[in-house]
């Protein structure tokens, strides 16, 4: 979908609306607003549809009488690694667009790539292996670009549309990201690709913020000037394009921020400072961390921070999140959430030295599956006694995301918060060992927004001065999240003596479930 959300000078959101692909578009024939094809790997979106979703948008806030000569700037997201293909020429139609028609009426004919492939598409392993080969394997790709090569990471997805489509790719003077795409509409012209969503290509250098030759040559040819110069997610990238003034009524001076990845602009609509965690308690399990000094390694995936060009952000996945959580409710609770809570009010911290892993279904980080249970001697157990087998799972799910999450070079301060969102956030005893775990407070924040209303916090700081002036200080005035639990005291001894053990015993499994080596 396309959201739309107007923070006033005290970002209180005022407005908010959106378009709905499947909906409010059905001509496309999208399910979720994307096309699988029969291979099931291959998964793409209709470059018009999202223009038409912004012509809708635009049009719905017209309508409702919304006054665009108040807007001073504006910025936005897209889904990550997502790509576009501008078809030679399409700058001249960008540039002279004609207010008196529709975006997708006069865009028609501009793209070389009418299905972009998106983040969901997995047809790439062999340009995957191809990457990595080039620049002397998976650890090396990520340390120079901040993550192993993946099948939906952008660069991967340009080297396939060369390889099978050679005439497409010759055809393209411009290669954007969603995000750089959908900036270039409001610019009337090019937008570049921003440091942020720019790292989750595998071709950006993070340390340098300048496209890595290597990377590139391995792609496709004349990559580099297909892509342009990358910028600092805060840069003014220019002025409002003459066709939303003549048409909606923004003030000529209205000013376009770099737009980013969707993870980026929640990063920053969480308002995450330095030492800070987010974690998504969801279907799966998500982590976001604000970085110093990043340790890329084989899993998880290093940004460049969209709110400070000389920082860095993590993303660590879980998949064995909520519907685990469900599982051992289920069969240990009697399917009953208040059960679960009074199994970990009513056991220690530490689980007298239990500690258990639950993955149901193949874990990314890392790579197990199956339940593995051990005691105090370290010995593998068949089962746990329920409220045993309640707390083995929470901690060792928050354990492994600390472990996992210092891996990368995430390490607690003494100012450290962690944010919860997400499905388990509202159940305050799981939080509390999330607080004990990490040895840090938990708040909760309402982030049904989040990626919207971290681009109109975005917007807001590129105004007020970009790298210039610290995020932290702009958005000083935005709603504040609620504390919802502290460490217990000790928490900190209980879990220095555990972490380590947990750590071990992961590694004891991953070895088995790899079988001696050949």
């Amino acid at each position: 979908m396309v959201k739309v959300v107007a923070v006033d000078a005290e970002l209180n959101v005022f407005y908010e609306d959106s378009v709905h692909f499947d909906r409010d578009l059905p001509e496309f024939g999208t399910q979720g607003g994307v096309h699988v094809h029969k291979d099931r790997l291959t998964v793409t979106s209709p470059v018009l549809m999202w223009v038409q979703a912004l012509d809708l948008i635009l049009e719905k806030m017209k309508a409702s009488g919304f006054d665009f000569s108040q807007v001073l700037a504006l910025s936005g997201a897209g889904q990550q690694h997502g790509s576009v293909y501008w078809k030679t020429g399409a700058s001249l139609a960008l540039s002279s667009l004609s207010p008196a028609l529709l975006l997708h009426q006069q865009l028609q004919a501009c793209f070389s790539v009418s299905d972009c492939p998106i983040w969901m598409d997995s047809s790439t392993t062999a340009q995957c292996h191809q990457l990595e080969a080039a620049v002397g394997g998976a650890q090396a790709l990520s340390c120079l670009t901040g993550s192993r090569a993946y099948e939906r990471f952008t660069g991967n997805q340009i080297s396939k549309i060369f390889q099978k489509n050679p005439e497409a790719y010759s055809n393209s003077e411009r290669i954007s990201l969603v995000s750089s795409f959908a900036a270039s509409l409001f610019l009337g012209g090019y937008s570049p690709i921003d440091y942020s969503d720019g790292s989750g290509m595998n071709l950006l250098q993070i340390q340098e913020k300048v496209w890595s030759q290597a990377c590139l040559d391995a792609c496709a040819p004349h990559l580099k000037e297909k892509l342009g110069s990358p910028v600092p997610s805060c840069s003014v990238v220019g002025a409002i394009s003459s066709y939303y003034v003549q048409r909606y009524g923004f003030p000529p001076g209205c000013k376009v921020v770099a737009f980013t990845g969707d993870n980026p602009a929640s990063l920053a609509g969480m308002r995450l400072e330095e030492g800070d965690v987010a974690v998504s308690l969801g279907t799966s399990d998500t982590l976001f961390l604000w970085l110093q000094k990043p340790m890329p390694a084989l899993e998880g995936h290093i940004f460049c921070n969209p709110v400070d060009a000389r920082q860095y952000m993590a993303l660590l996945c879980f998949k064995n999140g909520s519907l685990m959580r469900e599982k051992i409710r289920d069969e240990s609770a009697s399917c009953s959430w208040n059960k679960f809570s009074k199994a970990l009010q009513s056991t220690e911290m530490g689980n007298n030295g239990n500690l258990g892993f639950y993955f149901d279904v193949m874990e990314i980080t890392p790579e197990i599956i199956g339940c593995h249970r051990f005691n105090a001697d370290n010995m593998e157990v068949s089962a746990f006694p329920g409220d045993v087998e309640i707390r083995a799972l929470v901690e060792g799910q928050f354990m492994a995301k600390r472990i996992h999450a210092e891996g990368l070079g995430y390490r607690i301060m003494p100012k450290t918060k962690i944010l919860a969102t997400g499905g388990a956030s509202h159940n305050k005893d799981i939080l509390q060992v999330l607080a004990d775990v990490f040895g840090a407070p938990v708040y909760v924040i309402d982030t049904t927004s989040s990626a919207c209303v971290g681009s109109a916090y975005r917007a807001f700081h590129g105004l007020a001065g970009g790298t210039g002036v610290a995020f932290s200080e702009v958005v000083k005035s935005a709603p504040q999240p609620s504390l919802a639990a502290t460490p217990n005291p000790g928490a900190s001894q209980v879990y220095a003596a555990l972490l380590p053990r947990y750590a071990e015993l992961e590694q004891r499994i991953l070895s088995k479930a790899r079988g001696p080596l050949e």
